[in-house]
């Protein structure tokens, strides 16, 4: 028999087998539980006293009845006089037996379906909100229940930091705790912002239907509950189809939540819901406030006081903008337009022709297709590449990539030079120097001067096929206004409490060289013939005006943007359809509002002569004052893909001598076919009978630059 080893006691018996000792990862991971629970139970008992504490800290519910949310807020344009005075309004209180059930039903199902299963936070609200943020990448659905949405309004801000969201659960809790269900829904429906100054649905219901709270009707209470979410986007009296739409979006909720059959929801129609027109306050000058007050939230995130804001309106010029937008958009058009000072100011801001009829800003919202005033990227881009306003180009048929610009009318100039081409805004002319300088630095240069909205780098895009906003247009030309340096567009010069201590003041910050000055100077050359001689003739004023216009395909959008004076001023015409408007065109309506708005604008202004003298660089001297700094075998050529090519070794295929780029016609060169007289470009050009043209270019000349000196990147 084999002998076991086992150890033997001292009384001659056997020792027990010895149990094996457990892993060291499960040693760590049962340390892990011990600790987690630990925490955990920590946690809760922090929990449990902070709401605890809470609770005793909260006023009484009458106190709260009483409290009132808001801020009252003067806003004052740039001389001091009141724009507007915005702040809270509250209706009588509606007690919660005699709110209409269709209210309360409807906001519960709209905003906390288990608001009566939860106690104030919903766990399972915050777990989906969780998913759909990793799902989405953002914080497309939110987790917040009635009750933590009453904390929020009446003792926290809007901030989106987690302590702020740690206060708000430990007051929801804690309110749960003190009150009653029926007693915070109370609260809340009395509470809670519906848009426009009003607060609490008596407040709504006065305001868009014209009676009280405990009226309300069904398809009022769907519109009035869809408000909460966005009360300044689905307003009624500003939008009445998104508010129409958001509340049919509320009775489908009522439908998936039991309140409400399918037939039932059917049966309501929405659209015969009478609403009242408020025109109490409503002028153009909200387009300006609408955009410039949400701004406080960034400046001044923790306060609540009453405050005055003063901004940088002025009066005087809004009333003209108002006019001219009005007065020359077209029938069944739509206008909008926006005027900065040098600083970046904004001195006037039309977002519509009315604002009562559409509080929709078109001024910073809409995006649509500048047309040819997108030229200016193209032009600064190629100047930045070496061109100068007296380069010679050639305005003929071309096609790049299977796509064909036309000018307008079909007509082409031939031989002429850069001014020309951009004054009369020759696509064929602007489609060759994208096509040379690169669509991808169209789009880099775009970029550079502000533009926010998405650009394609299609050949189509130098003339205008991405949308842009007319403030980011403004902004663009501003910054060649302020010879290349950039421009922040502002609305707010400083705000103060009503007894005068400063909360905030505007500091301009140290602007950006976008472009060297001489480019700048090229631009605003390139421009004031555009004005002078081109299709930007309707907006001279009598005094030095550089700008551009623009116009899209079937004339659906018009525009002109420019500058006089240190005031830069952009003006957009088209219908909110984008369907065709006929004789629309940025050199007529837009054109003409620029000049009357201006005229007005400018007249206390001293006249200012635009600085147009080309400072160039080294190495881009003209080649007379280069020859007397070296030998010219001593410098390189830039070929079509940016090589560098020795001129002395290059040679034909045939093995000819090298081809003379800057031969005149005739002169080793083959004669362009000219498609305008001798008198349409002496004309478009100013040039005497007796003065020889240029040499003639389609694409642009090779500038001899020396290897020690610095060669301007022409590609994409």
């Amino acid at each position: 028999m084999a002998r076991r080893d086992i150890p033997r006691r001292p009384d001659g018996g056997r020792s027990d087998p010895q149990p094996k000792s457990g892993s060291k990862l499960g040693r760590w991971f049962k340390r892990l539980m011990v600790w987690g629970a630990g925490f955990a139970l920590l946690g809760v008992i922090t929990l449990v006293v902070a709401v605890a504490v809470t609770m005793r800290s909260l006023p009484s519910y009458q106190e709260l009845k009483s409290s009132q949310t808001g801020q009252m807020i003067v806003v004052r344009a740039a001389d001091g006089t009141e724009i507007v005075t915005l702040g809270p309004s509250y209706g009588k209180w509606v007690p919660y037996e005699r709110i209409p059930q269709v209210m309360r039903d409807a906001m519960v199902s709209v905003e906390d379906r288990r608001y009566r299963s939860h106690m104030g936070v919903d766990p399972i609200g915050i777990v989906r909100s969780l998913m759909v943020r990793v799902e989405s990448g953002a914080w497309r659905q939110g987790g917040s229940t009635i009750t933590q949405q009453l904390a929020r309004n009446i003792f926290l801000n809007n901030t989106k930091t987690f302590a702020r969201k740690a206060r708000e659960w430990v007051l929801a809790l804690a309110l749960e705790q003190k009150f009653s269900k029926d007693q915070i829904l109370e609260l809340y429906l009395n509470k809670v912002y519906f848009g426009g100054g009003a607060y609490g649905i008596d407040s709504a219901a006065r305001k868009f239907f014209g009676h009280s709270g405990e009226e309300i009707t069904l398809p009022e209470a769907a519109i009035i509950a869809g408000l909460v979410k966005a009360p300044s986007r689905y307003s009624p009296t500003a939008d009445a189809d998104a508010a129409v739409g958001r509340a049919g979006v509320v009775l489908q909720t009522l439908v998936s939540n039991g309140y409400l059959t399918e037939q039932e929801a059917q049966g309501v129609d929405l659209k015969k819901v009478k609403m009242v027109e408020d025109r109490s306050g409503q002028n153009s000058a909200r387009y300006f406030t609408d955009w410039a007050l949400p701004q406080l939230d960034l400046l001044l995130p923790e306060n609540d006081q009453p405050i005055e804001v003063w901004t940088t309106l002025d009066p005087v010029m809004q009333k003209a903008a108002t006019s001219a937008v009005a007065g020359f958009a077209p029938k069944g058009a739509q206008g909008a337009l926006v005027s900065m000072d040098r600083d970046g100011a904004v001195l006037a801001m039309v977002g519509g022709t009315d604002y009562v009829t559409s509080n929709y800003n078109r001024a910073v919202n809409a995006v649509r297709q500048p047309g040819s005033a997108w030229k200016l990227f193209v032009y600064l881009t190629a100047l930045e590449a070496g061109y100068t306003p007296g380069d010679r180009v050639v305005d003929e048929p071309v096609t790049i990539d299977g796509w064909t610009p036309r000018n307008d009318g079909g007509r082409y100039a031939g031989e002429i030079d850069l001014r020309t081409a951009f004054a009369y805004s020759k696509n064929t002319v602007a489609a060759q120097l994208g096509n040379e300088v690169g669509f991808g630095q169209v789009a880099n240069m775009a970029r550079r001067f502000g533009i926010t909205t998405p650009i394609n780098t299609l050949p189509s895009m130098v003339l205008g096929s991405s949308e842009a906003r007319v403030i980011d247009m403004v902004r663009a030309f501003a910054s060649v206004q302020a010879k290349g340096m950039s421009v922040e567009p502002y609305g707010i010069r400083k705000v103060t409490t009503t007894d005068g201590e400063v909360l905030y003041r505007h500091r301009t910050e140290s602007p950006q060289q976008l472009v060297p000055p001489y480019v700048a100077a090229g631009m605003t050359d390139l421009m004031q013939t555009a004005v002078n001689i081109g299709t930007g003739r309707a907006a001279q004023i009598g005094r030095p005006v550089a700008g551009k216009t623009g116009t899209t395909s079937s004339n659906k959008d018009g525009w002109f943007l420019g500058f006089s004076s240190g005031i830069t001023t952009g003006v957009w015409m088209g219908r909110d359809d984008a369907k065709a408007v006929p004789g629309l065109q940025g050199g007529a309506a837009p054109a003409r509002a620029f000049a009357a708005y201006m005229k007005v604008a400018t007249a206390k202004r001293p006249v200012e002569k635009f600085d147009t003298e080309l400072k160039l660089p080294e190495w881009q001297l003209e080649p007379d004052d280069e020859a007397m700094m070296g030998n010219p075998d001593d410098y390189f050529y830039v070929d079509e893909q940016g090589n560098l090519v020795d001129p002395s070794r290059r040679r034909a295929e045939d093995g000819s001598e090298p081809v003379d780029h800057d031969a005149l016609p005739g002169e080793g060169a083959p004669d362009m076919p000219q498609a305008a007289n001798d008198d349409f470009l002496n004309r478009a050009t100013g040039r005497r009978d007796n003065e020889n043209p240029p040499p003639v270019l389609n694409v642009p000349r090779p500038r001899p630059v020396s290897p020690q000196r610095p060669v301007p990147n022409t590609n994409p």
